[in-house]
C-alpha cells in the first residue's frame, strides 16, 4: 500500500471511530465474510467431504482523483472522479498447496478473484450484494483451478516442497476517514502556468503536463482476522516533451516530481524552473551528434546511478517464486524480462563490492532532507512493513518477500505491494545503497579521467562517457505506439542488461571538454556488472519514481518505467558509480520526415 499513514487508532477505539463516521463498508465486509466462512462450500460427487475455502480476502479501494492535463499554457482536460473498486480472493486447498499461482493451458490462475466497481455511497446492502456474487465467483474459479493444478502436479516426477502461501499474524488498523482537501490550490491554473514554459522553445513539437492527485481509502478484510481501513494519498506532476533532430530522429525528455499529498507538491515557480532545465537539455539533445559504438569507462553521476539501480536491483532483490506452469514458455519469458532474480539461491555469497550495504526501509521518511515516497506501515497483504538488510558488506543477506514463499525465505517481510488492486508482489519501497569506501565527486571524476587516459584507443575515440540522467520512456514518450515500439526492441535485453541513458556526455580527458550525444543504449549492465564497481562517490541522490504494475512489467527490469496512473511509489538513494568497462551502442531511433514548414510563432509565457 502506497503512502500509508501511521495508525491513528486501533482496537476498541478504532472500532468506535468506524461506527461514528457513517461508513458501513467494514461492517458489510465483516458480515459477508462471516457468512462465507460459516456456510460457503461446494459438494462434488466424487469427493466425500464438501470443498470449502481455507482463506478468503476482501479488498476495496475508494478513490477520489483529480487529473489536470495541459500543453503550451492551455488545458487539454480537467477531470474529477470518485470510484470504488473491490477485489475478492478465495483460496482452496491449504497453505501447503492451494489454487493460486498456476498457469494452465487456459492461461494464468494467479491470485484468483473478481474485480469490479461498487457503489460510492458506502451503502451496506449494496456492498453486501456485490461481495456475495464476487465471493461465489471467486470460490468456484478457485475450485476449478485447484483441480487442474493438482492434476498437473501429479504428472510431475518431482514436486516442489515449498508452500504456496505463508501464515501471517492478523493486523487490526482502523484509521478515521480523511476528507479530501481540493480547495488549497488552483490546480488548473498551475497546469496552465507550468506548461506555458514550452512556449519559449519553438522546436518542442509536443508536450504534455499532467497533474495527478489522489486521495484514497483502502480496506482489507481476511478470514484470518485482519481488518484494515487506512487512508493513502499521493500526488504527481509528470511531463513529457518531444522534438525532432535535423536528421529526422525523434528526441524526448521528461520531468517528474512526486509528493505524499497534493499540498506538498512544489509550487508553479519551482516546476517552471525544472521544465526550463529539461527543455534546454532537450534542445541540446536535438543538436547533439548521434552516439557511436563505444567500450570503455563510464561514470554515472548520482542522479543517473539511482535510476539505474531502480532497474537493475528491482528484480534482483525480489524473492518471489514464479507461477507453476505446464509450459516452460512463461519461465523463459520472465527470465528474458529480468523477472526472475539471478540472486536466488545465493544467500551468503558476494553480490556487490565488499564496502557496499543495501537496505530497503518502508519506514524511512527522508534522506539528506529529501522526502522518500515509498513509505508505508502495512503492506497490501496485511503484513506489517519491515526494514530489510538486503546486502551487507557486499554479501547477500535478504530478499523482499510477500506471502508467497520462495526458495530462500518462507515468510513475508511486509513487502507484498500492489497498485489499484493488482496482485501483490515483493516490491521495493525506499532502497538505500551506502558504501564505507568512497571518494568525493572531484576525486571520483579524477579516477574516471585517469582510467580514460589509460585506455589505448584510436585518436578518433579519445573520450569516455558520463551519464547524467537515465530515460523513463513511460513519461518521455507521448504516444503509445512509440512506447510499444521501444519496448519491443528493449524487452529481450532488459533482463540481460540493456539500459537507456538519456543525458550522456563525451568527456575528453586531455582537455576536459564535454560534448553531449544522443541515442545511446548500454548493453550488458546487469547484477554481475555491479560486483565490480570501480569507484563509489560520497554524494547521494534521491530518485523517486513510480514502479509499473502493468502485467509483464511488475517485478522485472521494465518495472522502473511507470507513471502515477498505474504505478507504486518508490525511492532509491544512491551515490555516483564508476564502471571500468561498459559496452554502449548507438544510435537508437528511426528517422522521420521533418515538417515542411517551420513552427508558427508563439506568444511567450507571461
Amino acid at each position: 500500500m502506497a503512502f500509508l499513514l501511521a495508525a491513528l487508532s486501533c482496537g476498541t477505539a478504532a472500532g468506535a471511530s468506524a461506527q461514528q463516521d457513517n461508513d458501513h463498508t467494514l461492517q458489510a465486509m465483516r458480515d459477508e465474510m462471516a457468512r462465507s466462512k460459516a456456510r460457503l462450500e461446494l459438494k462434488i460427487p466424487s469427493i466425500e467431504q464438501p470443498v470449502r475455502p481455507y482463506y478468503v480476502e476482501y479488498r476495496l479501494l475508494d478513490l477520489d482523483v483529480r487529473e489536470v492535463v495541459a500543453e503550451f499554457g492551455s488545458l487539454l482536460t480537467s477531470t474529477h472522479t470518485r470510484n470504488r473498486f473491490m477485489n475478492v480472493v478465495a483460496r482452496v486447498g491449504s497453505y501447503k498447496l492451494d489454487s493460486s499461482n498456476f498457469v494452465s493451458d487456459e492461461g494464468a490462475r494467479l491470485f484468483i478473484g473478481p474485480t469490479g466497481s461498487v457503489g460510492i455511497d458506502r451503502d451496506y446492502d449494496s456492498l453486501r450484494q456485490d461481495l456475495w456474487i464476487a465471493t461465489d465467483q471467486a470460490f468456484k474459479e478457485a475450485v476449478d483451478a485447484y483441480s487442474k493444478k493438482k492434476g498437473y502436479l501429479s504428472s510431475l516426477a518431482r514436486q516442489s516442497d515449498i508452500d504456496d502461501f505463508s501464515r501471517a499474524d492478523p493486523v487490526q488498523l482502523i484509521e478515521p476517514l480523511e476528507t479530501p482537501d481540493w480547495a488549497g490550490r488552483n490546480w488548473e491554473q498551475e497546469a496552465r502556468d507550468t506548461s506555458a514554459v514550452m512556449r519559449a522553445f519553438s522546436e518542442v513539437h509536443e508536450s504534455r503536463v499532467t497533474y495527478y492527485l489522489v486521495y484514497a481509502t483502502e480496506y482489507l478484510l481476511t478470514s484470518e482476522g485482519t481488518e484494515i481501513r487506512q487512508n493513502r494519498r499521493f500526488a504527481a506532476i509528470e511531463v513529457g516533451m518531444a522534438a525532432v533532430a535535423d536528421d529526422g530522429v525523434p528526441v524526448n525528455h521528461y520531468y517528474a516530481t512526486y509528493a505524499s499529498r497534493p499540498a506538498d507538491l512544489p509550487g508553479a515557480d519551482t516546476v517552471r524552473k525544472g521544465l526550463n532545465v529539461a527543455c534546454t537539455e532537450l534542445m541540446a539533445l536535438r543538436a547533439a551528434p548521434p552516439a557511436q559504438d563505444y567500450t570503455g569507462p563510464v561514470l554515472f553521476e548520482a542522479r543517473a546511478a539511482a535510476s539505474l539501480l531502480a532497474q537493475v536491483l528491482g528484480p534482483a532483490v525480489n524473492g518471489a517464486r514464479p507461477p507453476i506452469s505446464f509450459s516452460p514458455v512463461l519461465e523463459q519469458m520472465l527470465s528474458g524480462l529480468g523477472g526472475k532474480s539471478d540472486w536466488l539461491g545465493r544467500l551468503g555469497a558476494r553480490v556487490l563490492p565488499p564496502s557496499v550495504t543495501v537496505v530497503d526501509d518502508p519506514g524511512a521518511k527522508e534522506s539528506n532532507g529529501a522526502s522518500l515516497i515509498g513509505r508505508y506501515s502495512v503492506d497490501d497483504e496485511g503484513v506489517r512493513a519491515q526494514k530489510v538488510t538486503l546486502v551487507e558488506n557486499g554479501i547477500l543477506k535478504g530478499e523482499l518477500m510477500s506471502r508467497r514463499p520462495g526458495s530462500d525465505f518462507d515468510q513475508s517481510n511486509g513487502h507484498g505491494r500492489a497498485a489499484f488492486l493488482n496482485d501483490a508482489k515483493p516490491t521495493m519501497s525506499n532502497l538505500i545503497l551506502t558504501s564505507t569506501e568512497h571518494l568525493s565527486p572531484a576525486d571520483l571524476k579524477k579516477k574516471f579521467l585517469d582510467s580514460c587516459r589509460a585506455e589505448r584507443r584510436s585518436e578518433r575515440e579519445q573520450y569516455c562517457l558520463v551519464v547524467r540522467e537515465m530515460d523513463n520512456p513511460a513519461l518521455s514518450l507521448l504516444h503509445q505506439e512509440d512506447f510499444s515500439e521501444l519496448l519491443a526492441s528493449l524487452a529481450g535485453g532488459a533482463g540481460t542488461g540493456d539500459r537507456l541513458p538519456l543525458v550522456v556526455y563525451r568527456v575528453y580527458p586531455e582537455t576536459g571538454r564535454e560534448e553531449m550525444i544522443r541515442g545511446s543504449r548500454i548493453i550488458g549492465l546487469n547484477t554481475r556488472a555491479l560486483r565490480n564497481i570501480a569507484g563509489i562517490g560520497n554524494d547521494s541522490f534521491v530518485y523517486s519514481y513510480m514502479q509499473s504494475q502493468i502485467n509483464g512489467f511488475a517485478g522485472t527490469a521494465l518495472g522502473a518505467f511507470g507513471s502515477a496512473q498505474s504505478g507504486l511509489p518508490a525511492s532509491v538513494v544512491a551515490p555516483s558509480l564508476l564502471f571500468d568497462e561498459l559496452e554502449v551502442r548507438g544510435t537508437r531511433g528511426e528517422a522521420k520526415r521533418l515538417p515542411l514548414l517551420p513552427p508558427p510563432p508563439m506568444t511567450p509565457a507571461k
